[in-house]
């Protein structure tokens, strides 16, 4: 699923109102102005396409204030660079980010509180992406896309051997194994890739990590990762997945493209990728909402790889404000907002926008969908409104979700249950934050 979650952050330590209260302020590094009477110029890193023409928009129509863009690799690359500037003392002042690194930036006092700047503009946003950009009730960036997910099928293998796309996960693996009969799997598992397991336990309504009073809870055998597990476990146990990897990226898009993988449940952004790979199955897929589970309404979990991202404002900066509305002006400006939702000029990412149904039509591919193009845009537009808003991520997220990835891998392998894994994860995230100094329970 490739998994970039759009939901909201949360973090304590052993003093949380301490460790909180000393992320706003000021600031007094990097942005100045070119000259003693020229405009602020803003440092803005960011790897997203698109940014740059974002960029040279912004300061075509601003006097006063000006960004100075760096385009970084990829968001890895970005957590690694973004460390060592924060050590030197000379941070940017805008910095594109994910919603799951928003909680260890603060826990390390690199961020600045800009709610005074920015929560006015709340409404312009839809709740799931507003909560991206907080920590318990402060506001550390600006949201800038939104992920709403959805399954995407082959239509003409599903009419050839009758199914109907599935509601339900119970029907998503009595599917698969119709499937399985012809030599079709219904799903890819990537063995470096966990994030199907997450954004699972976040639909089932789990919560591994959560706030108990000055502590952190740890859980990850609650009753909705447990349910999600269950899911897993049959689909891997009945050998209705793909196991290919995302390393060679192609191959995955040929598996699909030949019909060797039916389904995907996927966001607006992926769909670009089909269809710069695909040759032969264009016209032949279709979208449906986000399988529930049995007795449950729908539910969608929120977020994906490099969307659900916010422009996050560093402490150091030394033009906050200005800093602050320059990201609210990069994810409300409806021509920057155009040019990334488009997967032509930028990412094809949804806005995080309160209503961006204008931007579902270039967001999602004409080409890919054929005949199924215009009811896809309703399935897009609904996922968008049952979205997961209480998903906190811990102030080790980073490590730990590089130990899920090496059990994951053995889990999709058949080297151990996905229970195992998940009894091995509580006690390693446990020991880890004690490690750090953290207090928790679990």
């Amino acid at each position: 699923m490739n998994s970039t979650r759009l939901v909201r952050a949360a973090i304590a330590g052993l003093a949380l109102t301490g460790l909180l209260s000393a992320c706003g302020g000021s600031g007094s590094g990097s942005g100045g102005s070119d000259s003693a009477s020229g405009p602020v110029t803003l440092p803005f890193w960011g790897w997203a396409n698109g940014q740059e023409a974002v960029v040279k928009a912004f300061n075509a129509s601003h006097k006063d204030v000006r960004l100075k863009y760096t385009k970084v690799t990829d968001q890895l690359t970005m957590q690694k660079q973004l460390t060592n500037a924060v050590k030197a003392g000379n941070a940017p002042c805008l910095v594109q980010n994910t919603a799951e690194y928003v909680t260890s930036w603060v826990a390390q006092g690199a961020l600045a509180d800009i709610t005074k700047y920015v929560d006015p503009a709340r409404d312009k946003f839809n709740p799931g992406s507003w909560s991206a950009a907080q920590v318990q009730g402060k506001l550390y960036g600006v949201p800038t896309s939104s992920s709403p997910n959805f399954t995407v099928y082959r239509t003409d293998i599903f009419q050839k051997y009758g199914i109907e796309a599935p509601t339900t996960w119970d029907e998503f693996i009595a599917a698969g194994k119709v499937l399985k009969k012809h030599g079709i799997k219904i799903t890819n598992y990537a063995g470096e890739d966990p994030s199907t397991l997450e954004v699972l336990a976040m639909q089932a309504g789990a919560h591994w990590y959560a706030i108990d009073g000055d502590s952190w809870k740890v859980d990850f055998q609650d009753a909705g990762t447990l349910k999600a597990a269950d899911v897993i476990q049959q689909i891997i146990d009945n050998d209705l997945d793909s196991k290919l990897s995302f390393a060679d990226y192609a191959a995955v898009q040929r598996n699909y493209d030949n019909g060797g993988t039916a389904t995907r449940q996927i966001s607006t952004w992926q769909m670009a990728g089909m269809v710069q790979n695909f040759t032969k199955s264009f016209g032949k897929w279709a979208l449906a909402p986000w399988p529930a589970f049995t007795g449950e309404p729908a539910k969608t979990p929120a977020g994906t790889n490099l969307t659900g991202s916010v422009t996050l404002v560093t402490k150091q900066c030394a033009h906050q404000q200005q800093a602050a509305e320059a990201a609210l002006w990069m994810s409300t400006d409806s021509g920057a907002v155009k040019t990334m939702a488009s997967p032509t000029t930028g990412n094809g990412v949804m806005p995080a926008l309160a209503d961006s149904s204008a931007y579902v039509d270039e967001a999602i591919s004409q080409k890919l969908l054929g005949p199924n193009y215009t009811p896809a845009k309703k399935v897009v537009t609904d996922s968008l409104a049952d979205v997961t808003t209480d998903w906190t991520f811990g102030p080790d997220w980073t490590a730990m979700f590089t130990e899920l990835q090496n059990g994951w891998a053995k889990v999709v392998s058949k080297q151990q249950k996905v229970t195992d894994l998940l009894a091995h994860m509580q006690e390693w995230t446990v020991g880890d934050l004690k490690s750090r100094g953290i207090s928790v329970k679990g």
